[in-house]
């Protein structure tokens, strides 16, 4: 009975935890996806063409995830997560500032600090995240219900601009300053709610990395490298909202203010999708018997984004909208997945490495498609766009099949080391 009661409140400050990240998730979204949902219109605005909204979405999705590898591997040596917590969230003050930028040339400079300090946070974030959701609720649960959060906060952000074309009726460049000018508020209420977390996380002792890791191997196992190949290829080939809105605006398939709300819907599937994968996402674990068998759940991410180009790059109003279904899924996987997994399968000292490793390959492949299509798109066609995705999607299934078979062999041999001790015994 002692032995329960002490499990019960450690339960509920893991849970109370998660919440509190996903409140952070929750305001820090209102400030950036509020703004992501907009920059690709208001760099059409200010001038800025295809290509260019595709070298700069690219290049800040390629700093977002990259600088992770030194965020990651800086923390896991100081063991300052907090410190790169909170100047990583301190960031997103860049983007009111967007609003009093005079050029595209300014909002290209801001754009990349509030990736820059994204890049900072998230693998200290993830870290504690992890080390609190372990043993206790977890992590695929633990990270579908913070992402769930974050998103309904991704969802609230965009729904600031839509609402204010709604009301003025109008959707100028001054309205597009005033929407970011707006994003000050929930930055203030959200670097209250990290000092929140940082209190509780701090009082309650909860982030004792030395105990928790005695006899562990430090050595990423071979599944760490197979999942890194597979993401890499799958984002190749994901078309990023910024381009899909540039292309709605070019063409005058929809206005302004319902471009935001459809960028606002996205972020609402891709919600309820995280809070669905991360329970199916443990379930297969735990039905596996391996911490690596959750990655058997996404062999229908490359077939999902594939079809993202094919119908949210086209003319009709119908077909938008299932593309962004897809879209909001295969977020909701990624976001869920990636993270759940990589503290699956990476040793707790080398976490934050683990991130930041990881999330340099998901930059990277960010850039190249990112950059590739915008290019495509001024210079070539749409349809090029879709090849190169089909083929890049391709090759995700062709890397699935490794990490299948490796987890499978995995599988195996822990089963059977399991069963020789229980027969030594």
């Amino acid at each position: 009975m002692a032995e329960n009661s002490k499990t019960k409140p450690k339960l509920s400050r893991a849970v109370q935890v998660i919440i509190v990240f996903g409140l952070i998730s929750l305001f820090a979204d209102i400030v950036y996806e509020g703004a992501r949902s907009a920059t690709g219109q208001y760099l059409q605005l200010l001038g800025a063409n295809a290509t260019i909204v595709g070298l700069i979405v690219g290049f800040g999705e390629f700093l977002a995830y990259a600088l992770r590898l030194f965020a990651g591997t800086a923390s896991d040596r100081s063991k300052n997560y907090w410190l790169f917590i909170f100047a990583g969230y301190g960031m997103l003050l860049v983007v009111p500032l967007i609003g009093v930028a005079s050029s595209w040339h300014w909002v290209l400079v801001l754009m990349m600090c509030e990736r820059i300090g994204k890049a900072l946070r998230n693998p200290s974030k993830d870290t504690i995240l992890s080390h609190v959701a372990e043993g206790e609720v977890g992590t695929g649960f633990a990270f579908g219900l913070q992402e769930a959060l974050d998103q309904l906060g991704a969802f609230s952000g965009p729904l600031v601009f839509s609402v204010m074309f709604w009301l003025s009726g109008r959707q100028g460049i001054a309205e597009y300053k005033r929407g970011f000018l707006y994003m000050a508020f929930p930055f203030v209420v959200l670097m209250l709610v990290v000092y929140s977390a940082y209190r509780m996380v701090t009082k309650n002792q909860m982030l004792e990395v030395e105990d928790r890791t005695a006899g562990e191997s430090e050595k990423m196992a071979k599944v760490f490298w197979i999942y890194t190949a597979f993401t890499f290829f799958s984002l190749l080939g994901f078309t990023q909202f910024a381009l899909i809105g540039y292309h709605l605006k070019a063409q005058a398939i929809l206005p302004d203010v319902q471009i935001t709300l459809m960028y606002s819907i996205t972020m609402a599937i891709d919600a309820f999708a995280a809070i669905a994968i991360g329970f199916i996402y443990d379930r297969v674990k735990k039905k596996t018997g391996n911490k690596q068998g959750g990655l058997l759940t996404l062999l229908f991410i490359p077939a999902a984004t594939a079809l993202i180009p094919f119908l949210a790059l086209g003319n009709s109003i119908p077909m938008v909208v299932a593309g962004l279904v897809c879209y909001g899924i295969v977020m909701g996987a990624h976001e869920t997945v990636m993270r759940s997994a990589i503290a699956d399968i990476t040793p707790l000292r080398k976490r934050g490495t683990g991130y930041g490793i990881f999330n340099t390959a998901y930059g990277v492949a960010l850039l190249m498609g990112t950059s590739l299509f915008g290019i495509l798109y001024d210079n070539v066609s749409i349809f090029t766009i879709q090849m190169v995705i089909v083929a890049a999607e391709l090759i995700a299934v062709g890397v699935f099949i490794v990490m299948s078979n490796q987890i499978k062999k995995e599988t195996l041999l822990q089963n059977a080391a399991e069963d020789g001790s229980s027969q030594g015994q």
